[in-house]
């Protein structure tokens, strides 16, 4: 029987006490909300707060939005490199690594001072300003969503592309008269599920937590809400914070339930 390495059990240990400390801490201090007594009084204010709802729920909307229209951009655009642009594939990822680049400061007053005025060709209003308007501005939010999460979503679609071939399962639809849509939507997306769940975690994560973007737009975001929460009071942010990683490891749960078994499901096609 080989024997586990003891230096391998105290890096575990201390990774495992560098997470596992901060949230102890968070949680400790978040039901000391009343002296000398533990108590849940901070998740009850902060979960029976109507603002907590209205933000968390707006969030969670512009996380879909943002997760559904980075799939119907990257997806296709993604597949059509591998299939008939490789030679372009090194300037999509230097693209995908520019938001890596941009503070989401600049992004936000460069998105503001360009879309807050019409936009016009020789003097002809083509496009309205997009921030007089609540659909017009959350539009601008989602557009700006979709920069910060592109790298994430890139990779995690890019990385699904290359794990299947993807030149022999187009090539054998078409010979069995499948057209793009059909092939797109049937046979490339399903064997993406793995890779697009990953991604769009992440999205998720990045978008419900934002801060800049959301308050430079003045929309009532969850990340504007618990940094303004974080100005009032003391233990509700950490009762929010604690809520906001479980709802995460809550998602990967259900990503490693909805994908459990994809392994035999994606072997069509798999290199």
């Amino acid at each position: 029987m080989k024997r586990f390495p003891l230096w391998s059990w105290f890096w575990i240990l201390l990774g495992a006490l560098y997470f596992i400390l901060p949230l102890y801490g968070a949680l400790d201090f978040s039901l000391r909300i009343k002296r000398d007594v533990l108590s849940l009084d901070a998740y009850k204010n902060a979960l029976t707060d109507p603002e907590f709802v209205k933000t968390f729920l707006f969030s969670n909307q512009m996380a879909v939005m943002t997760i559904i229209v980075s799939i119907l951009l990257i997806v296709p655009t993604a597949y059509w490199a591998h299939l008939r642009l490789p030679q372009v594939r090194p300037v999509l990822d230097f693209i995908t690594l520019v938001p890596f680049a941009i503070p989401a400061i600049i992004l936000v007053f460069g998105l503001i001072k360009s879309y807050s005025r019409p936009l016009t060709v020789f003097g002809l209003p083509i496009v309205p300003p997009l921030t007089n308007s609540v659909f017009s501005t959350n539009i601008l939010l989602i557009a700006g969503y979709i920069v910060l999460c592109l790298p994430y979503m890139y990779r995690s679609v890019d990385n699904g592309l290359r794990a299947m071939d993807v030149r022999t399962l187009t090539e054998a639809a078409q010979i069995l008269g499948a057209g793009w849509p059909t092939i797109l939507f049937r046979i490339i997306l399903p064997n993406l599920r793995t890779a697009l769940l990953s991604g769009a975690l992440l999205t998720f994560s990045i978008v419900v937590g934002e801060l800049t973007l959301a308050t430079f737009l003045a929309r009532p975001a969850f990340g504007p809400y618990l940094a303004l929460l974080g100005n009032h009071k003391a233990y509700e942010p950490a009762a929010l914070s604690l809520i906001s990683f479980l709802l995460t490891w809550v998602a990967l749960g259900i990503i490693q339930f909805v994908t459990r078994g994809s392994s035999q499901s994606q072997i069509a096609g798999g290199r």
